[in-house]
């Protein structure tokens, strides 16, 4: 019988539970830590800053649980174990680089599928994560803006209360500044079209996809693009018109968008990065023994694979072990099709014969 290589104990709700409360409380340790005991923190963000505790606690108890499925967990551990394999850990390092250049950042993985359904993501992505890296620091109160005493048309900025510097209004960085969630919201709605696009012309796509799960997200990214436009629409074409209504429909929009994010598919912007330990659990199973079947001698697969393949479906109460000590795993799959004709082939035999009374 295959032992646990990593063992777990106690309820898997207590445990994913723990978990939860650790990431919502390290949340509100950091927002009162980064903003100063409260000093920088902009009670009119308090919504925000409160759905993103909420969200930090769901990653947490999802996370955990998903971490607690054998599978999961194995590769998990394994993929922290090659990593930080000491004699290979400087190779490890540039070899994460590299395929974080090549999966996260340009997301390469994608455009090997459809060209279309790569540039959905791209954009979906990263306006994503622009509008985030912009979002959470300033509802957080960890980065914050101020005039200068001396001088009204010059903006400071702040992080964590240590100055960054400072720019004049009317510069391109006092746009940029200003206006980069506006940047990202374009990103986020190309990104939408695209994916919109594709989902209604590609039969595949059309077949298998559910409101739920694949539409639900991008209506939702749409109405936090649309009503924050509509913010800039309001305040530099419309003078003001409308303002309070159309902040308060995009806090909705936001704040529910953060209260689904550790549900459905926004949960797996926090599993694809845990996806490249996969990356050297693959490399470390090429480079290592290959596991030869047992009935021809052929090489099928990595031994580390193989075994840990073993060791999962023990801890699923999956037995594939056989009479004479050995594994059904030990077995090529060309070979296993060869046995499965020769079982077959075997009980139809057996049963022509019991009708003619053979048997």
């Amino acid at each position: 019988m295959q032992k646990r290589i990593f063992p777990t104990t106690g309820s898997d709700s207590a445990h994913a539970m723990t978990w939860g409360l650790i990431a919502a409380t390290s949340l509100v340790i950091g927002i009162f830590v980064g903003s100063r005991g409260l000093r920088d923190f902009d009670p009119a963000l308090v919504s925000y800053a409160g759905a993103c505790v909420f969200s930090a606690f769901g990653l947490g108890y999802r996370y955990a649980m998903w971490l607690r499925r054998p599978p999961t967990r194995l590769y998990w551990y394994r993929g922290w174990h090659i990593f930080l394999d000491r004699k290979h850990f400087m190779r490890n390092v540039f070899h994460l680089g590299r395929i974080f250049w090549n999966n996260i950042v340009l997301q390469r993985f994608i455009e090997r599928r459809s060209h279309k359904r790569w540039m959905a993501h791209w954009f979906l992505a990263w306006g994503c994560l622009l509008a985030g890296a912009v979002t959470f620091p300033l509802s957080f109160g960890w980065v914050r803006f101020e005039t200068s005493v001396d001088n009204q048309q010059i903006y400071r900025a702040f992080m964590f209360g240590i100055p960054l510097g400072s720019f004049r209004l009317g510069t391109w960085i006092a746009e940029l500044t200003f206006n980069i969630l506006d940047v990202a919201a374009v990103m986020v709605l190309i990104g939408v079209f695209f994916a919109l696009w594709r989902r209604g012309r590609d039969h595949g796509a059309m077949s298998v996809q559910q409101f739920s799960n694949d539409l639900t997200p991008l209506i939702m990214l749409f109405a936090i693009c649309v009503t924050g436009l509509f913010l800039t629409v309001s305040t530099h074409l419309m003078h003001g018109l409308y303002y309070i209504f159309l902040s308060q429909l995009h806090a909705i929009t936001v704040i529910l968008t953060l209260l689904c994010l550790p549900f459905g598919k926004f949960f797996h912007i926090f599993q694809r990065p845990a996806q490249l330990g996969l990356d050297f659990y693959k490399r470390a199973g090429a480079e290592g023994p290959q596991a030869k079947c047992i009935r021809c001698g052929q090489e099928y697969g990595a031994a580390l694979q193989i075994e840990d393949l073993k060791t999962v479906q023990a801890e699923l109460q999956i037995r594939f072990q056989m009479t004479d000590g050995s594994h059904y795993q030990d077995v090529c799959p060309q070979c296993r099709r060869k046995n499965l004709a020769l079982t077959q082939d075997a009980l139809w035999r057996s049963t022509d014969m019991s009708k003619r009374g053979l048997l």
